[in-house]
């Protein structure tokens, strides 16, 4: 039987996809004490990056919104692994942080952070709310628009 939290995102009409293999030398998560770090996933769907290149500068904001809503759902492939397959284990969202490849002029990084942030919510309720961090760069790995990680508190 599905738990909460799968429910949830069967509601959403979100389907997780199989974890994408790290694209260096890195694990996708580590679990220290009950707080679980998930490494930056970047907006991959079906191994490809979906969204690529700057916001700001031929990615629109909401296209931005969108990346890091598919990094978000990245997320949680690696959080459902490291709990065994049960998402009800999570307790809280504790921090995510979000990179956001965009020129120098760029402002909106927080717009674009809360495609992950909203998600978060949706997914989790109460328990979504969490501490951020958004930065513009001026790269990201594979040219990804946006690369989000994040650290979770687990059962």
């Amino acid at each position: 039987m599905a738990g909460e939290i799968e429910k949830k995102l069967q509601e959403l009409g979100i389907a997780l996809p199989a974890p994408m293999p790290p694209i260096a030398t890195y694990v996708p998560f580590v679990r220290s004490g009950d707080l679980l770090f998930v490494s930056g996933q970047i907006p991959a769907v079906d191994g490809k990056v979906a969204i690529t290149g700057k916001v700001g500068d031929g990615v629109s904001v909401e296209q931005g919104q969108q990346a890091a809503r598919i990094c978000f759902i990245n997320i949680l492939v690696h959080l459902r692994a490291a709990c065994g397959g049960d998402l009800d284990l999570v307790r809280q969202v504790v921090r995510l942080g979000g990179f956001i490849a965009a020129p120098a002029g760029f402002t909106q990084h927080a717009l674009v952070m809360n495609g992950a942030s909203d998600l978060a919510v949706a997914v989790f309720g109460p328990a979504g709310l969490h501490a951020r961090t958004t930065i513009g760069v001026p790269s990201l790995p594979a040219d990804a628009a946006v690369e989000v990680d994040g650290i979770f508190r687990i059962a």
